[in-house]
């Protein structure tokens, strides 16, 4: 594929890659825990987002204004994200598990005119004390709510005709906040033409979209991943998409899968691992399935040969972070190697670099990085360019992660960039220890971190939570340092290990490594002095 393939037309709207598809052509299957379904087709879908658009420029929302929403899986997420793309304002994504300081940071660091808030989750605004001197709008979605103004009552006083406000493809289209593992959350910036390229990539060498097919992808709308997947790669392409606006459950998960028929599914490895462990899982009929992702962390062997062996289905592992599309990972075509993280996306600009900038040969470690000029790359951090020059090398973005590919090109994982440990004059990449620990079946959750230590520089030390049923007695310990050593390179194995009852996590479920990692800083200097 040539850059000028991924390079958007100069004004460009990413609206109209949807536009395309207006039409009775089913857009959205939705189901509610409860059992309540609705149909949504692409031009009952346009024509509301039409209506939000008028919504917000009667409020004064207009081209280069910045909008906050916290709303569920449900189709009002989709009408929002329509409307305010379609004039010209862009979308800061939150969670429904942000709180007060959270949202207030968002709202004041991306100086949001509005906040549009599913009815449940308006008390964490309302509870906000300090100033928000951007914020003009409080907006209710399905529901009144005192204090607020009321989405579908604003609705119902807007027409359904607008005209596309004529946007550069460099606009501002999403302005996503990174869950970060230290200090503030960092703004992303996302324009119009990053979608046009991210379209052109990810629904097609991935997610393997095609024509006429269903697809779910289980991400919610306060994550990136919502963007990638069930909005941008199902409307975008004109297929489909299944929306369940429900807890997980296995089982459920797999009724659906079984009952809409679905072509293509996108979730979490979590969802994949608790879907291999149900009983008699071949009694779902998953015929009709032909593509299998998974994203945001790597895949377990075991699962992976639970569901080729049940359904024949290959589930591919893919990789990419807020400040991208899809950048490696099993593609179309292409042979899988388990444990692999598969392969660049595009050869041409995603490879492995020193600390000086410069590709690394086969086999050695290095940084995962991607070239500035990609054009599914983010622009810059939001009002912060001092933490944009951190994360660059000459003309690489670096991704953060660590890792090494062989002679085809097929990258493997080692670990964080500040994650991996140097011990003995060993590197060590935390994930193959934690790999092997959570096959023990007393661990339930686990995290690997540098340990200073006197003499080897550092130790290899594991915070550890059992499964319910599990003591931490004194024979836990060398239990499972021996384990280690049966599964993986005996230096790799923990010389310590301390038994903790949670494990400290961002809002989108990441383990903190680096506040383990400054305990134990912060403990060896309380033994020195």
């Amino acid at each position: 594929m040539e850059l000028m393939d991924l390079v958007a037309p100069q004004k460009y709207n990413l609206t109209s890659e949807i536009d395309r598809f207006d039409s009775d052509r089913i857009a959205l299957l939705w189901e509610s825990e409860d059992g309540e379904k609705k149909t949504v087709t692409y031009h009952e879908l346009i024509q509301k987002g039409k209506r939000f658009a008028n919504v917000l420029n009667k409020l004064g929302i207009k081209k280069g204004d910045k909008i906050m929403t916290i709303v569920p899986r449900i189709i009002d997420a989709y009408v929002i994200y329509m409307g305010a793309l379609r004039a010209g304002v862009a979308v800061i994504p939150g969670s429904e598990m942000l709180r007060s300081g959270d949202i207030s940071f968002r709202i004041n660091q991306g100086e949001a005119k509005a906040i549009i808030t599913f009815k449940d989750y308006t008390e964490q605004v309302d509870a906000i004390q300090e100033d928000m001197p951007s914020l003009q709008y409080k907006i209710s979605v399905a529901g009144e709510t005192n204090g607020w103004m009321s989405m579908d009552q604003l609705m119902s006083e807007s027409s359904d005709s607008f005209t596309t406000v004529d946007t550069n493809k460099d606009d501002m289209a999403f302005l996503t906040y990174t869950s970060g593992t230290s200090g503030t959350p960092k703004g992303v910036v996302h324009t119009h033409a990053w979608a046009y390229a991210h379209l052109r990539i990810a629904p097609k060498r991935w997610l393997n979209i095609k024509e006429g097919d269903t697809v779910w992808a289980t991400a919610g709308p306060g994550w990136q991943k919502w963007i990638w997947s069930p909005f941008l790669s199902v409307l975008g392409k004109g297929v489909t998409g299944l929306v369940y606006c429900g807890r997980f459950h296995p089982e459920k998960q797999l009724q659906l899968l079984q009952d809409y028929k679905v072509n293509v599914l996108c979730c979490t490895p979590t969802e994949y691992r608790l879907m291999s462990k149900v009983d008699h899982l071949g009694k779902y009929d998953l015929s009709h399935l032909h593509t299998a992702c998974s994203a945001g962390e790597a895949l377990n062997r075991g699962v992976i040969d639970i569901f080729k062996d049940t359904f024949d289905i290959q589930l591919k592992d893919g990789y990419g972070q807020t400040e991208s599309t899809l950048l490696i990972g099993t593609l179309v075509g292409r042979d899988i190697r388990i444990g692999s993280m598969g392969q660049p996306i595009l050869d041409e600009f995603i490879t492995i670099i020193d600390e000086d900038g410069h590709p690394v040969p086969e086999g050695v470690v290095g940084n995962i990085a991607v070239r500035r000029d990609f054009p599914a790359l983010f622009k810059t951090y939001y009002q912060q360019p001092d933490r944009y020059k951190e994360v660059v090398i000459g003309d690489y973005f670096l991704t953060g992660d660590r890792a090494s590919r062989d002679k085809d090109n097929y990258f493997w994982f080692q670990g964080r960039r500040d994650d991996v440990i140097i011990s003995s004059g060993y590197t060590i990449g935390p994930t193959e220890v934690e790999d092997a620990l959570l096959k023990h079946e007393s661990v339930k959750d686990c995290a690997v971190v540098a340990s200073p230590d006197a003499i080897r520089g550092n130790i290899v030390k594991a915070f550890v939570v059992l499964k319910e049923g599990y003591a931490p007695d004194a024979s836990r310990v060398p239990e499972l340092q021996k384990f280690v050593k049966k599964q993986t390179a005996p230096y790799k194995y923990p010389r310590a290990i301390e038994f903790v009852s949670e494990l400290p996590k961002t809002v989108s479920g990441k383990i903190m490594r680096s506040t383990l990692r400054d305990l134990e800083i912060r403990r060896a200097s309380e033994k020195k002095n």
